[in-house]
């Protein structure tokens, strides 16, 4: 495998993250595919938005935000065919790193429960699960 590089997503990536998704979240509902989920992104502190290459193909992705008080990540995926060779671990470290130098002391993630292999993940770069419940509503706007 060559060498992979991070950086902010930019229009040129799109259909590379669209067949990522594809691939990684195929039961994801349709407010998150990308068509969707990236132009609001975009509106929205797009510089926490990254992306990994290897060479011209997208190879890995994650969003983070930041409102102040807590920091979040979401859309975390690497193709299967690069998994295992530190893409997923670059891009947390990364977005920590940027959500880190907008002050943010904490970060939150949510995983389905039944994903335990994505747990497992999370917890090797120290997060830990919190006895929480996440409640969610979608506004119709």
């Amino acid at each position: 495998m060559s060498e992979f590089n991070i950086r902010p997503y930019s229009a040129e990536d799109f259909a590379g993250i669209k067949a990522l998704w594809q691939e990684a979240f195929p039961d994801d509902p349709p407010w998150n595919a990308a068509e969707v989920a990236v132009p609001a992104k975009l509106a929205v502190q797009p510089e926490l938005f990254l992306v990994a290459r290897d060479g011209a193909q997208v190879v890995g992705s994650i969003m983070a935000g930041y409102d102040g008080h807590r920091g979040w990540l979401y859309a975390m995926a690497v193709r299967k065919s690069h998994r295992r060779h530190g893409i997923g671990a670059a891009l947390v470290r990364d977005a920590e790193a940027r959500l880190a130098a907008c002050g943010c002391r904490k970060i939150n993630l949510q995983v389905r429960a039944t994903n335990a292999a994505v747990v497992a993940f999370y917890r090797r770069l120290g997060y830990d699960v919190e006895e929480r419940v996440s409640l969610g509503k979608r506004l119709s706007i």
